[in-house]
């Protein structure tokens, strides 16, 4: 008997970005029907518009309104919704995110009641898709709620490097006040745990950056290390848990430092996503550690500049 595949749920995202387009070529491929059992949570009037607009030929889908029997060989169209809607590829609408949370509802629910096995999600627009049933920073806050109860961490990875921020999608003006030493040790612990049970690491060796350029240089440049950073560190290593730092930001990723570790721990988004995207844009992944469930993303957002542009994928 052979050995049935995983079974992998994919939102749409947001109609009029990139996501579809990237799904569509990504599943244009017949060896990815020998990793995965693919089902896409969309219409099958979105998904025709997309493959018509981006000249796709022969693409073959099996549309499906259960998920108990399921194709092997092609991609599985869930339809979520049967109503046509308008498409505008490049821009921001409202009815594209409305159905992009249609989508992700649909597949977060499937996930829950094991009807799948894990999630792949495709960009949204934080903007349009926020509604009463919506009021979330992003996906890694949405699917917390519904899976976490606040023990997610965003974490960036490729074959070199794995990124995870302490904060995530909060402005830059509230970081200095939602760091505390109680939350990097509560990040660190899920870092540490999801590095040896989702990637086998033997002990890993966690890096922490400072807040502050220079790390603060001893309290000439701010006293988040002092008071929060290096005190986190400690207790951290009073649990048993490799972690260094703090770094400055800019010289250990300069001097790639980073290749000395298995994982970095990075203060805030802009901190962790700006290396990792200068060095792994093209092979990056995010994924969500901390859950009951996996899912991971591309780590790019909706590309509203190339969509329909029938980019080079």
């Amino acid at each position: 008997m052979a050995e049935e595949k995983i079974k992998v749920g994919i939102t749409q995202g947001d109609i009029n970005g990139i996501g579809l387009e990237v799904i569509l070529k990504t599943f244009s491929e017949p060896l990815m029907f020998e990793i995965c059992t693919p089902v896409l949570f969309s219409s099958q009037k979105t998904v025709s518009y997309h493959i018509k607009a981006l000249g796709i030929e022969n693409f073959n889908y099996n549309t499906i309104r259960t998920l108990e029997t399921l194709s092997n060989t092609r991609i599985n169209l869930f339809n979520c919704y049967d109503e046509e809607i308008a498409i505008e590829l490049g821009n921001s609408t409202q009815l594209a995110g409305k159905y992009a949370l249609i989508s992700l509802q649909t597949a977060a629910d499937a996930l829950a009641l094991g009807k799948i096995d894990t999630l792949v999600t495709a960009p949204i627009n934080k903007n349009n898709i926020q509604s009463a049933q919506f009021n979330f920073a992003g996906h890694t806050e949405y699917l917390d709620n519904k899976f976490g109860k606040d023990n997610s961490l965003m974490l960036m990875l490729s074959d070199n490097l794995k990124i995870a921020v302490v904060t995530g999608h909060i402005p830059l003006n509230q970081v200095a006040s939602a760091i505390t030493i109680e939350k990097i040790v509560k990040k660190a612990e899920i870092l540490n745990q999801t590095l040896l049970q989702d990637f086998s690491i033997r002990r890993p060796k966690i890096a922490i950056l400072g807040l502050n350029p220079h790390a603060g240089d001893k309290g000439t440049i701010g006293n988040e290390e002092q008071q929060i950073i290096i005190p986190a560190i400690n207790k951290l290593t009073e649990k048993n848990i490799s972690a260094y730092g703090p770094y400055s930001a800019d010289g250990f990723f300069g001097a790639a430092t980073y290749t000395q570790f298995d994982a970095v721990l990075a203060l805030y988004h802009d901190q962790g996503l700006i290396p990792f995207k200068t060095l792994s844009f093209n092979s990056g992944v995010n994924f969500t550690a901390g859950l009951s469930i996996v899912r991971t993303s591309p780590d790019h957002g909706t590309a509203y500049e190339l969509a329909g542009k029938k980019y080079s994928l």
